[in-house]
């Protein structure tokens, strides 16, 4: 059996938030996703992740489309717009988690792009990309800490009814 290549991270950096907050600027930055600026950008074979999506992100998903995973960095006062936008790709969302960011420190499903794009990695069977992805924010681990054990009952759901029976369990 051959170990699966680590997913491809992608953002759409819409700068609607503060740059000097912004997670997704900061992973572009150092080079851990690649930034894209336009929707058409938008790698159709993905995984993207989708705050307004009906089904939830599930580990086997990742053999459903190719190793990408792509978030949309816009605020949230927007979001509701931006995602009822037809976009391309897979859309998913997150099961519940809290989120570790100073700005929406315990608050449910508030996350950055960071801890988006992290939570579907470690669901999706990558956990070492979703430490490295945390590694560049002083608050990182605590994301990690904070939902470690509906993160990794998660990652271990294989059917939607799993995943949704997991979530009501924790939240």
């Amino acid at each position: 059996m051959y170990a699966l290549a680590d997913p491809q991270i992608y953002v759409l950096l819409l700068r609607q938030d503060d740059p000097r907050k912004c997670t997704a600027a900061r992973l572009t930055r150092f080079g851990v996703a690649k930034p894209l600026y336009r929707i058409r950008q938008i790698p159709h074979d993905g995984l993207m992740l989708n705050p307004m999506a009906s089904r939830v992100i599930l580990p086997n998903d990742r053999n459903r489309v190719t190793l990408k995973l792509i978030a949309i960095d816009c605020s949230w006062e927007r979001a509701q717009t931006i995602f009822s936008r037809r976009l391309p790709g897979l859309g998913r969302r997150l099961p519940t988690l809290l989120a570790a960011n100073p700005t929406n420190y315990s608050k449910r499903c508030k996350l950055t792009s960071a801890e988006a794009l992290a939570a579907a990695s470690y669901i999706l069977g990558f956990k070492e990309v979703a430490v490295k992805l945390l590694s560049l924010f002083k608050w990182g681990n605590t994301f990690l800490t904070l939902n470690n054990e509906p993160l990794n009952e998660y990652s271990l759901a294989v059917s939607e009814r799993e995943m949704i029976r997991a979530e009501s369990d924790f939240f």
